[in-house]
């Protein structure tokens, strides 16, 4: 009888002991297992050249770094030297105070929001909207006529020179052909049906009013020239004839880039929120480019979410509005055997 207590804790402990063996082993099994998963699907790091010194603040005030600086605050503070309120009536290239920095994130160097690190080197170059090869000043003058609802800047103009440089200064890094990883906007799965306008606007008075404003018009910054949140529609937005009014390419941007802070692999929004919201921002008043007909003179290069016609094609101004796109894109495959993602 002396003796049962003793057994009792010989039982216990050797109970304890094959217990607590087997956690070390489960744990060890699920360090392993989670390893295995990790090494399968492994955080996916950006180039190096993103990690690049950028700074041009920071750049002292020497002639060549001097032009570098001014066209880095062109580009962060565009109305404040080219806006329709500077006043400097001679220096009015813009019709709204939208500033470069409002799609080209973090001073042009954000992945997936069109970073310009190594846009100088992709030019000169070929662009279906002009049907014909242009250069770094005419890409910039279309963004003019088209993000800023302006017209030309003068190729030989102090501002564009300016511009130019801090675009030279961005892409001193890349590489001979300037085509860099997440130059462009991040790729979603296309909805196969038309835009939800009502789940659009649910969207973005939960995830864009809080920036934009419930009236979409933003919010100007301190110095009275450029927005801190930038209006998504009316006077001062892009005009009609700019990419962000498609809703594929808006799209795309919004999914790897807001709300604000969002980053191509940690979206906020799913791809049917992003293209619902999309539409439901470019279905509200902007203005209307000039001419835009003249726009895509061989039409069959027109994206299939361009909101203007004419078209190669017999659907309607709407459907290319807010879909569904993939009946007009298996309309280019059949008729004219052209691949349209856009």
């Amino acid at each position: 009888m002396n003796n049962q207590p003793t057994n009792i804790l010989n039982k216990v402990g050797k109970l304890f002991i094959v217990c607590f063996s087997a956690i070390i082993v489960l744990t060890i099994i699920l360090v392993l297992v989670i390893f295995d998963i990790i090494s399968l699907h492994p955080t996916k790091r950006l180039p190096d050249i993103y990690y690049m010194n950028y700074d041009a603040a920071a750049l002292d005030d020497s002639e060549n770094n001097s032009m570098i600086k001014y066209g880095y605050q062109i580009f962060n503070e565009t109305p404040k030297y080219i806006g329709p309120h500077n006043g400097n009536p001679d220096m009015v290239f813009q019709g709204n105070r939208l500033a470069c920095k409002n799609c080209h994130l973090n001073s042009g160097t954000k992945p997936y929001s069109v970073p310009l690190i190594g846009i100088i080197q992709r030019f000169p170059q070929f662009r279906g909207r002009e049907n014909k090869i242009g250069t770094i000043q005419d890409r910039i003058n279309g963004c003019m006529e088209r993000s800023m609802n302006g017209h030309m800047l003068p190729a030989d103009s102090k501002e564009m020179k300016a511009i130019v440089k801090y675009l030279e200064y961005l892409s001193r890094y890349a590489p001979k052909d300037g085509n860099i990883e997440g130059q462009g906007f991040a790729k979603l799965k296309l909805p196969e049906r038309a835009v939800n306008l009502n789940n659009g606007k649910t969207v973005f008075e939960t995830n864009c009013a809080v920036c934009h404003t419930s009236s979409g018009l933003g919010v100007m910054g301190a110095d009275g020239y450029t927005y801190e949140y930038p209006p998504l529609w009316g006077d001062d937005s892009f005009n009609h004839g700019a990419g962000m009014a498609r809703v594929i390419t808006a799209a795309e941007f919004i999914k790897a880039n807001m709300p604000f802070g969002t980053t191509y692999d940690n979206p906020v929004l799913t791809d049917e929120e992003a293209y619902d919201v999309a539409g439901y921002i470019n279905q509200q008043q902007r203005p209307l480019k000039t001419n835009p007909e003249k726009d895509f003179p061989d039409v069959k290069k027109k994206p299939v979410s361009t909101p203007y016609p004419p078209y190669a094609d017999n659907f309607s101004t709407e459907q290319h509005q807010i879909g569904p796109f993939q009946p007009i894109m298996a309309y280019y495959k059949k008729t004219y055997n052209i691949n349209k993602t856009k």
